[in-house]
């Protein structure tokens, strides 16, 4: 379980993330929504400890997160940032088998090798392995990043914006694996996510965040209402049920 207490986070000034307290429940889906600048990625970049907080506390199980060696927090969590740079020239294969680091430190066991062959296959990339990823469309590099970060095996998964750069098909992909990893597998995700069609098909809790602040957060029917939406987004957005879904229709005119 992952826990962020009264966490503010401020830049040249400006509060960027105000005060937000929120659990995130073991063994789910939890979705953060919100509209641009809402401090979505500026929260779980603190809670993966990639950012410094400027007040407030993260607890992992119970323990301030600054307590935890950075190989040793490293095997409790993973992330996908929002977008990723790689300053060197790599096969699929090869970024995949940065996942494995924290375990490895660069001389990959059997053992390793078997998460890398597993994540690339659960991402459909097997055909793409040797492929250097400049070689690549957008959608398969992001495909790629996520195989590195479930090659990790971590029980805990941040994505920023994972669907960044897919198309339907590969985004509903992308989903059903998560939702996979979680059902079977008993992992722990937290998504960013900008499609709240998306966040209300596949999460078992979505967290809404506004101007820096906590807005609400609460279980799929809780927060797919028109009133919460408006709420979050400034938009009267109608909610329909389809197929037992909640559908917002928020291109309506």
């Amino acid at each position: 379980m992952v826990e962020a207490r009264n966490v503010t986070k401020r830049y040249s000034g400006k509060t960027v993330v105000d005060r937000v307290s929120v659990t995130i429940q073991p063994k789910a889906i939890t979705s953060f929504i919100g509209p641009n600048g809402a401090g979505k990625s500026t929260l779980i970049g603190i809670m993966c400890r990639l950012l410094a907080k400027d007040e407030g506390e993260i607890l992992i199980e119970g323990t301030d997160m600054g307590r935890f060696k950075s190989n040793d927090l490293a095997k409790k969590l993973s992330i996908l940032k929002q977008t990723n740079a790689v300053n060197i020239r790599l096969t699929v294969s090869q970024l995949v088998d940065f996942g494995r680091f924290p375990y490895s430190q660069g001389r990959l066991t059997e053992e390793d090798r078997r998460h890398v062959d597993e994540a690339i296959r659960y991402m459909d990339l097997e055909s793409l392995r040797d492929r250097y990823l400049d070689e690549l469309s957008g959608g398969q590099r992001q495909r790629a990043f996520i195989a590195m970060v479930l090659a990790q095996d971590t029980d805990i998964i941040f994505l920023d914006e994972p669907l960044n750069n897919l198309d339907m098909k590969h985004s509903v992909q992308i989903m059903k694996i998560l939702r996979e990893l979680v059902d079977r597998l008993g992992k722990t995700v937290v998504l960013v996510l900008h499609d709240i069609n998306f966040a209300s098909c596949y999460s078992d809790r979505i967290v809404a965040l506004k101007d820096g602040r906590l807005v609400k957060e609460g279980t799929v029917d809780e927060m797919i209402r028109p009133e919460v939406l408006q709420q979050v987004y400034d938009m009267d957005i109608p909610v329909h049920t389809i197929d037992g879904r909640r559908i917002c229709l928020y291109f309506h005119s």
